[in-house]
């Protein structure tokens, strides 16, 4: 699994109704995106920034979601570039689901005297 961290500048005039507004007009797409785990909206008012977190199942199903057009989409409707970066996250603790999910590609967690 990757999580991949975008987050880019709004203009000075949007609020916080309008951002999210956007947020709900795009979720569904999301809820279609095969290999997406999970996407968490952002928004920070005092920076102006909105964003999110994703959890994909592979980097390459990250960037086929965030290609060049989309990209472009994210400069026309708010005038900023996104700043995308991508983590291996071997690990997730979901308090919601009551789980704990570990990538298929993690090492085993072995304690500190080297035993799983």
């Amino acid at each position: 699994m990757i999580s991949e961290y975008v987050l880019f500048d709004l203009p000075a005039d949007i609020g916080r109704d309008e951002v999210v507004q956007g947020m709900r007009e795009v979720a569904p797409r999301w809820r279609d995106a095969a290999e997406l785990i999970r996407k968490t909206f952002l928004y920070d008012p005092v920076a102006k920034q909105a964003g999110a977190l994703y959890l994909w199942e592979n980097r390459e199903a990250a960037e086929r979601a965030h290609d060049q057009a989309w990209r472009q989409r994210i400069l026309d409707a708010y005038g900023s570039q996104p700043v995308i970066r991508y983590f291996d996250t071997p690990l997730v603790v979901d308090n919601a689901l009551g789980q704990t999910i570990e990538s298929p590609l993690a090492a085993p967690i072995s304690s500190a005297h080297g035993s799983p």
